[in-house]
C-alpha cells in the first residue's frame, strides 16, 4: 500500500484548501510518495489585432504595433500547434506513474495586453483561457501574473474579473475545497512541493511570500515568478527589484530564495536560462527560464552561452542593438552578480519544458519549439546542490 492510499482508505484528506491571512488561498495536501511532472510554459502573449483599439494604440503605444502584428500571427499559425504537442507530451507523460502530469504552469505574459480599454482586454482574457480550454490538455493550466497581462488601460480590473475566476477554478480541479482567489498571489501544494505564485507587480507580495515560506513544510519550494531574479543575456536591468533603491527588498527576497533552497521558475526575457547563484547567508537557489514565443515551429538554439566564466558582461553582445547607451550600467549589474553565481546556461531557443520530481531529484528536459525531441536535460538538483 502506497502512502496515498493508506491516507485515502484511513479517511484522511490528501488535498485541500486553507486560506492563509489576507484570504489568499493555498492548497494544502498531504505529502505524497509519488513522483510527478508539470509542462512549464514561457510567454505566450496571446494575441489578435481585433483585441485592440488602434487609435488608443497609435496614441500611447505606436511602436508596438509590429510586436502586435507577429504575436496575432503566433497566436493563429504557431500557437495551436504548440499547444496540441504539448497535449501529446502530457498523455506521453501519463503512461508512466513515475511521469505523471500534475499540471501545466505558465510563467507569465499569457496576454499581449496594450488593448486599449477593459472590455478589450476582458474579451482577450476569455479568448485566450477559450483557447486553453478547446485544446484539452486534461490537466490544470496555472500562471503566475506577467507585465503584458496588465498592460493598457483596462487590463489590470480585466486581470481580476477573467483570470482569478479561472485560476479559482483551476485551482479546484486539484483541491476541490479552494477559496475564491482574491489576488494573483497564491501557493499550490502538490507530491511534496509548494509552489509559489509571486506577483512581481504588486508590493504586498514580498511580505506574503516571507510569510509563506515561515509556515513551509514541504520538501521542494519552487517560486514561479515573471521577471528573472538573477538577470541574464543582453537585458542586464530587466530582473527584480533592480533599482538601488529597491536594494533592500532584492536582499531579502534573495536571501529568502537561498535560505528555502528555491527552484526559481520565469521568463520575461524571451530566452532560455539556468543558473545557481548563492547568497551571502549560504543559502543556494537556482533559477530557470524560459520562453514559449515560438516564431517557427521548427527552430535551432543560437547564442549559446555555457559556464561560470560566460556570465560577465560579454552577455550583452547576444542582443548587440539592444539599449546601446546603457552598455557601461548593464556590464556593471554582472560585475556584481558574477563572485555569486556557481552556474550558467543561456540559448536563444524558444519552446517548452518538462519538469519532473522525484523524491530529491527535480530534472527538466527542454524541448526546442513545438519539437518532440529534447533539446537538453539539467539536473536542476544537482545545480542546487553545487
Amino acid at each position: 500500500m502506497n502512502r496515498r492510499h493508506f491516507f485515502q482508505t484511513a479517511g484522511i484528506a490528501t488535498t485541500g484548501a486553507v486560506l492563509l491571512p489576507g484570504q489568499h488561498p493555498v492548497i494544502a495536501a498531504a505529502p505524497a510518495a509519488d513522483a510527478f511532472s508539470f509542462v512549464l510554459l514561457g510567454d505566450l502573449h496571446f494575441d489578435k489585432l481585433a483585441h485592440h483599439d488602434m487609435a488608443w494604440l497609435e496614441k500611447h503605444k505606436a511602436g508596438d504595433l509590429s510586436q502586435i502584428k507577429n504575436y496575432s500571427r503566433i497566436t493563429a499559425e504557431i500557437m495551436p500547434r504548440l499547444f496540441a504537442t504539448v497535449r501529446e507530451t502530457i498523455a506521453d507523460l501519463n503512461k508512466s506513474p513515475e511521469t505523471r502530469a500534475a499540471f501545466t504552469l505558465h510563467v507569465g505574459d499569457f496576454v499581449e495586453g496594450l488593448c486599449g480599454n477593459e472590455t478589450l482586454a476582458a474579451k482577450q482574457n476569455r479568448e485566450a483561457i477559450q483557447f486553453v480550454e478547446s485544446t484539452k490538455l486534461g490537466v490544470p493550466f496555472l500562471f503566475t501574473k506577467g507585465n503584458h497581462d496588465v498592460t493598457g488601460d483596462g487590463a489590470v480590473d480585466a486581470f481580476k474579473h477573467v483570470f482569478h475566476p479561472f485560476l479559482t477554478a483551476q485551482a479546484r480541479r486539484l483541491a476541490p475545497g479552494f477559496g475564491e482567489l482574491k489576488s494573483a498571489r497564491y501557493t499550490v501544494e502538490h507530491g511534496g512541493a509548494l509552489f509559489c505564485f509571486f506577483d512581481a507587480y504588486d508590493s504586498e507580495s514580498l511580505p506574503w511570500l516571507e510569510a509563506v515560506l515561515a509556515k513551509r513544510t514541504a520538501r521542494h519550494c519552487f517560486v514561479v515568478i515573471h521577471p528573472p531574479v538573477v538577470p541574464y543575456g543582453a537585458r542586464a536591468t530587466w530582473h527584480l527589484f533592480s533599482s538601488a533603491k529597491q536594494a533592500a527588498q532584492r536582499e531579502k527576497l534573495l536571501d529568502l530564495l537561498g535560505r528555502n533552497h528555491a527552484f526559481v521558475l520565469g521568463g520575461h526575457i524571451h530566452k532560455f536560462n539556468t543558473l545557481a547563484r548563492a547568497t551571502p547567508r549560504g543559502g543556494r537557489f537556482v533559477q530557470l527560464a524560459v520562453s514559449s514565443v515560438v516564431n517557427a515551429a521548427d527552430t535551432q538554439a543560437k547564442d549559446l552561452l555555457s559556464g561560470v566564466p560566460d556570465y560577465t558582461g560579454d552577455q550583452i553582445k547576444v542582443e548587440p542593438k539592444h539599449s546601446p547607451d546603457t552598455e557601461q550600467e548593464r556590464r556593471a549589474v554582472y560585475e556584481v552578480e558574477r563572485p555569486f553565481v556557481k552556474s550558467f546556461a543561456y540559448a536563444d531557443l524558444p519552446g517548452y519544458a518538462v519538469v519532473t520530481v522525484d523524491g530529491a531529484q527535480v530534472r527538466v528536459k527542454m524541448f526546442s519549439g513545438c519539437s518532440r525531441d529534447v533539446w537538453r536535460t539539467v539536473d536542476l538538483s544537482r545545480e542546487l546542490a553545487g
